[in-house]
Parts: C-alpha cells; structure tokens; sequence
C-alpha cells in the first residue's frame, strides 16, 4: 500500500496504522501491582460526655481495649502485634486511631477495622471514634512487643 504523504498532510486524511503481531514483552506479562485497600471506619454514640475529659485516662482505657482485639490469624492482641501506630483524644471526645495490618492483601481486613471503631467508641466518655489504615511505615515484625515475641518463639 502506497500513500502520497504530501496528500494526507494536505488533506489530513487519517489512515489506519498497519497491524504488527509482536511479542510480548517482559513488562506485558508482569502482574499488575495491587493497590493497598483504603480503609477507616467509625464508631462512637455521638453523645456528648458528661462531665470533665481526661484525656489521659480516656487514652489508657482506649489502649486496655485495643489489647482485647486479637488478629484472627496471630493468636496475639493489635497492640503487642505492633499494629497500632497512634491514638490521639482529641478535647471533643473523638479518638483517632492509626493502625495497620500484617499484609495489605489481609481477608479480615475490614473487619479487624471496624471492630477496633466499635470497640474504641464503646469507651466511657468517646463521643466518636475514627479508624484509619495507613501503609507507612510497612508493618514488620520489629513493631511487636517482647512478649508477643516469646508468645510466637522468636525470641
């Protein structure tokens, strides 16, 4: 097939670009990367809490709660996982609370992290709780406590 080049410039005549049979390439046949899953939830009544706030004792009763939450595959608590990064009480009741998870192509997931909310926000005194996962710093087995360590022979 001939094309006169001043023609289709002229004319701008589109033409259709022959067909190539190539080979893949290494980059065709990489699997896609997953995306880490976004994930928070909230909890919480909502109400109001009577009285003054200590934060420090709302923050100490929010941690005992959080070393009541097991990772279902790890038969240990977040806390002593290493899972958990932050907890903030903020002066209007509501817990933050920053975690994340062993993986991120984790099954229970979501469910993990609506518990933490639900549980979080059953705390006397928390108006709301908010949850969110976040993937940095990668979680590694340094983030375990000493006696999560014992408790899985790695020590």
């Amino acid at each position: 097939m001939s094309f006169d080049i001043e023609k289709l410039k002229t004319n701008k005549i589109e033409v259709e670009a022959p067909k190539r049979n190539l080979l893949p390439t290494l980059q065709d046949e990489l699997p896609a990367t997953p995306e880490l899953p976004e994930i928070e939830a909230y909890g919480g009544s909502g109400f109001e809490p009577t009285g003054a706030l200590d934060k420090e004792a709302m923050h100490t009763f929010v941690i005992a709660t959080l070393k009541c939450i097991y990772d279902p595959e790890i038969p240990l608590n977040i806390v002593d996982l290493g899972l958990i990064y932050d907890v903030t009480v903020g002066d209007d009741a509501v817990v933050h609370v920053s975690m994340t998870l062993t993986a991120p192509g984790c099954p229970v997931a979501g469910e993990i992290v609506k518990e933490v909310a639900d549980k979080v926000g059953l705390v006397p005194g928390v108006k709301h709780s908010h949850v969110e996962i976040t993937w940095d710093p990668p979680w590694t087995q340094d983030r375990m406590s000493e006696e999560a360590m014992l408790e899985l022979g790695l020590l």
